[in-house]
């Protein structure tokens, strides 16, 4: 399996190039579908231990549905599968810049949630306009065992996030345990509670907020994704979430700036342009840097050659 690996604002993306399943030609969705039914063993080959760390989000490329696209692009991490990636296509457009697929500009990039619009500015910058982001439920209260009360909002950015103003601890690299135990117990409190996103989607990110360290910048965060590790970057997503939020409570007007700065300090910028029924279309713009070209290797006799699950 041959893979490109890149960081963005110091999150992972491991894109495979070569090597993946064969998904046929259909829709996106339908495509990330038949992945997780009879292919997830690519997933977990690629992204687990011992090959990888649990911070790393897989991409595999995809030939896409729509021709008007550069590429298609199913995400996916430990845990299972992602509708968007916002650092992951940051680092995807990287990756097909470095592999000399696409030139610098405009270009669209789709995923099983639909089609994201990619602005490559440079090698290693890029600003992605996500899909339609929008605040689903606003001030729910929950009393979480060993944290105590706890009010946030339900968003949607591409993926679904319980997004809390007041962090349990300051966010710094010293506090990760804390934020971390504290973030998984709101998540086990959202499913005792019954909340989730639309449609009974479960509410799999929860993210922290606070003041930045640095004065340009809006807001520091701490985001806890699906498989339990920390973002390194500000998310992708969830920053489109905050955005929507902050759209909603009218703190943020269309085209004004939103610097969104990460628990490492790394940082997004943030705007958005006003969508369909109340929705937002979000965008923001990163960094990435290519940091592996390599070929995986998975020996028969190799008792984890399929991942340690």
């Amino acid at each position: 399996m041959h893979v490109i690996d890149s960081h963005t604002g110091g999150e992972p993306t491991r894109v495979i190039i070569e090597g993946g399943p064969d998904l046929g030609g259909g829709p996106l969705a339908d495509r990330c579908a038949l992945f997780a039914e009879k292919f997830d063993h690519f997933r977990t080959m690629s992204v687990l231990e011992p090959r990888c760390s649990d911070a790393t989000v897989g991409a595999l490329l995809c030939d896409p549905f729509d021709r008007t696209c550069s590429a298609g692009v199913i995400f996916f991490n430990t845990a299972g599968y992602l509708g968007m990636c916002g650092h992951g296509t940051i680092g995807l457009a990287a990756t097909l810049f470095h592999l000399g697929r696409i030139q610098i500009g405009e270009h669209r990039i789709e995923t099983p949630v639909g089609i994201v619009k990619v602005n490559l500015l440079s090698p290693n910058e890029a600003r992605i306009e996500n899909v339609e982001s929008y605040r689903y439920r606003h001030n729910v209260e929950l009393d979480v065992p060993g944290v105590g009360a706890v009010s946030g909002d339900v968003a949607w950015g591409g993926n679904w996030f319980f997004l809390v103003d007041h962090a349990p601890a300051p966010i710094a690299l010293k506090n990760l345990s804390s934020l971390t135990d504290a973030s998984t117990k709101i998540r086990a409190a959202l499913v005792d509670a019954g909340m989730t996103g639309e449609n009974g989607a479960e509410i799999d990110h929860i993210e922290f907020f606070e003041k930045p360290e640095h004065g340009d910048a809006h807001s520091r965060n701490f985001v806890l994704c699906p498989g339990g590790a920390y973002d390194r970057s500000p998310c992708g997503t969830g920053t489109c979430a905050k955005v929507a939020c902050l759209a909603a409570d009218n703190i943020l007007a269309p085209g004004e700036l939103w610097i969104q700065e990460s628990v490492v300090g790394s940082r997004f910028k943030a705007q958005y342009r006003i969508g369909n029924g109340g929705k937002i279309i979000p965008s923001i713009t990163g960094e990435a840097f290519i940091s592996g070209d390599t070929k995986l290797v998975f020996q028969d006799n190799d008792p984890f050659r399929l991942g340690i699950a």
